[in-house]
């Protein structure tokens, strides 16, 4: 079975930001191999560190000269400056036990199949900010409340698009595109009006 690199939704207020970004991954240097960039098929780069998990992954199946589909986790200070945290990589032949029957059928054809693209990131959180003017919003990330006391773990992420003011503080599932160093919204649905 073809496993779905963007897992579904468990619970209806599951807090995640999780995506999907093809390209060749860079190293800064040798000696410290879980610091560097993605760069993709159009040649822009994405700040990138490479995870625990994903870092045996790495060692062991990465030829650095190819590009792989990376599971990533998307940060940012603001709109312009994407980060990505690299949590694995999706391989459905080399890596997953799919049936190698088509040779090497189109990675893209199989990710329509599991309703996804390339740079397609999935974004449930809070809405704690709304730029109208500039066209931006926040949301507040808070991983595994069973943590709550881990304050740190939350984060913020900024998005470009439009989302109604009358929505502050709601939680919302947003569909995402990555656009060079930046995301940009493509649809939401409110899960749960106004937290609090």
């Amino acid at each position: 079975m073809l496993k779905n690199p963007i897992p579904k939704v468990t619970n209806k207020l599951q807090y995640r930001a999780i995506g999907i970004v093809n390209g060749k991954f860079i190293p800064h240097s040798s000696e410290q191999i879980n610091r560097g960039y993605i760069t993709d098929n159009k040649g822009e780069k994405i700040e990138t560190v490479v995870l625990g998990k994903a870092l045996s992954l790495l060692k062991k199946y990465i030829d650095l000269e190819k590009s792989y589909f990376w599971i990533v986790y998307p940060k940012n200070k603001n709109t312009q400056n994407l980060h990505l945290q690299v949590a694995g990589i999706w391989d459905p032949y080399q890596l997953n036990d799919v049936p190698n029957d088509s040779s090497k059928s189109n990675f893209s054809k199989l990710l329509e199949k599991l309703d996804l693209k390339d740079n397609y990131f999935s974004v449930r959180g809070e809405l704690v900010f709304v730029n109208t003017q500039k066209k931006e919003v926040v949301i507040k990330i808070c991983p595994t409340s069973k943590l709550q006391n881990l304050k740190k773990k939350n984060f913020k992420l900024n998005i470009k698009g439009e989302i109604s003011l009358e929505l502050l503080n709601s939680f919302l599932s947003l569909d995402v595109l990555r656009d060079g160093n930046s995301l940009k919204l493509i649809n939401y649905e409110v899960v749960e009006k106004k937290l609090k």
